[in-house]
């Protein structure tokens, strides 16, 4: 029996910059590791990035959702006075 694919939402974040990032993937070690590296895109200026939270789905479709909800101000705001305050 072949289990089915999970999708995950996550928040890194940047210590030295106080910066979030938060994006979905279907495996977080190899999304957090290609983060580090620095290669392109956004991130690549704020590392070194550490993963804070995440939250898993059994879609990408609800994956993106959360995603979303979190790019909001309601979701940074979650994510800065919920998660990062009791860091």
């Amino acid at each position: 029996m072949c289990d089915k694919m999970k999708y995950y939402t996550y928040v890194l974040y940047s210590k030295k910059y106080d910066k979030i990032y938060i994006g979905y993937t279907n495996n977080l070690e190899r999304r957090l590791h290609y983060h580090n590296k620095g290669i392109k895109g956004w991130t690549a200026k704020y590392i070194p990035l550490e993963l804070i939270y995440h939250e898993e789905y059994n879609t990408k479709t609800d994956a993106m959702k959360r995603e979303k909800e979190l790019k909001s101000y309601q979701g940074r705001k979650f994510i800065r006075e919920e998660i990062l305050s009791q860091r």
